[in-house]
């Protein structure tokens, strides 16, 4: 007998959701988180679009979201899962750092991670000013001053986004040329944004807590200069954490493959969140993928009997 009927690998939004969906569908269900619930959501200051909300801090939220699955009966475990075994046609093993559990059904939470740039203040600012997300932190800097880095078409797309949110956006770009589709750029030259090419980001400096100037080095000059920006937005690369699922099909990226029922390649197998092939990543987008997974988790159970 497995010990578990679902096993959920990471424990942000979609594993939550997942947690909550499956428990209370009436499945021994267990969440393995290997350093705190949340996600994500633990490094974005006020969230203001989780629908029915209104604002609210992310670890508010990452709060609210592990208090409602822990009720509904999901255990959550502590752990880190170093490898995943398929020991038959109806079980899956889990190696952990301390342990190993098995699990009828295993739905893969585990997220990607925005590539940083790795200069100082960045981490320290994060969530103070320097943000990985338009679409979540946009609004809070309406009619500020905005730099983008980057120059993919994420970076580009994001750029439209917080135009439409203020007048005074640059984008800094390491090359002298960007990587995204000429569509996308032009749509960007559109706009009131200002450019920084072939310019590296040397540091991101705060006041008081947040963001007040960028130093940049001009490559063409050799020159190190600082200019005031009262928010900065990082869309250098998103980087998937895929690797402890080797059997999964996934995409050029590396994100996971599924289909419309979080699906993978593998019988028993779901994934959710920003680690699966998605089009739009959110905390909701998420949410529903948890739900989803869970339902059609359960429903797989049920075949085996």
């Amino acid at each position: 007998m497995a010990d578990y009927d679902v096993l959920i690998v990471g424990g942000g939004p979609g594993g939550l959701a997942a947690g909550q969906y499956s428990a209370r569908a009436g499945r021994k269900t267990a969440i393995v988180e290997e350093m705190s619930c949340g996600g994500q959501t633990m490094i974005i200051d006020e969230i203001e679009n989780y629908p029915g909300l209104g604002q609210i801090l992310g670890f508010e939220l990452a709060q609210k979201f592990e208090e409602q699955a822990e009720k509904f009966g999901c255990e959550v475990i502590y752990d880190q899962v170093q490898s995943i075994e398929q020991t038959s046609d109806a079980e899956f093993k889990l190696n952990l750092f301390s342990s190993s559990v098995t699990a009828k059904a295993l739905i893969i939470a585990t997220g990607a991670k925005h590539k940083v740039l790795g200069v100082p203040g960045e981490e320290q600012l994060t969530g103070h000013g320097v943000s990985y997300c338009a679409t979540c932190d946009g609004p809070f800097f309406k009619g500020k001053k905005i730099l983008v880095c980057g120059g993919g078409d994420s970076a580009i797309q994001e750029a439209i986004y917080l135009s439409k949110l203020s007048d005074d956006v640059t984008v800094c770009h390491r090359r002298d040329a960007f990587r995204a589709q000429a569509g996308v750029v032009n749509k960007l030259k559109a706009t009131k944004a200002k450019f920084k090419m072939n310019q590296n980001v040397v540091s991101i400096n705060g006041t008081d807590g947040k963001v007040s100037s960028v130093t940049f080095l001009n490559k063409d000059t050799n020159e190190e200069y600082t200019e005031d920006f009262d928010g900065v937005f990082v869309f250098v690369g998103m980087e998937p954490k895929s690797d402890i699922v080797p059997m999964c099909e996934k995409d050029s990226a590396g994100y996971i493959v599924t289909d419309a029922t979080m699906k993978t390649s593998v019988k028993g197998i779901f994934a959710v969140g920003d680690v699966r092939n998605t089009p739009f990543r959110q905390i909701v987008t998420a949410a529903s993928d948890g739900a989803i997974a869970a339902h059609y988790a359960s429903e797989y159970i049920d075949s085996l009997k």
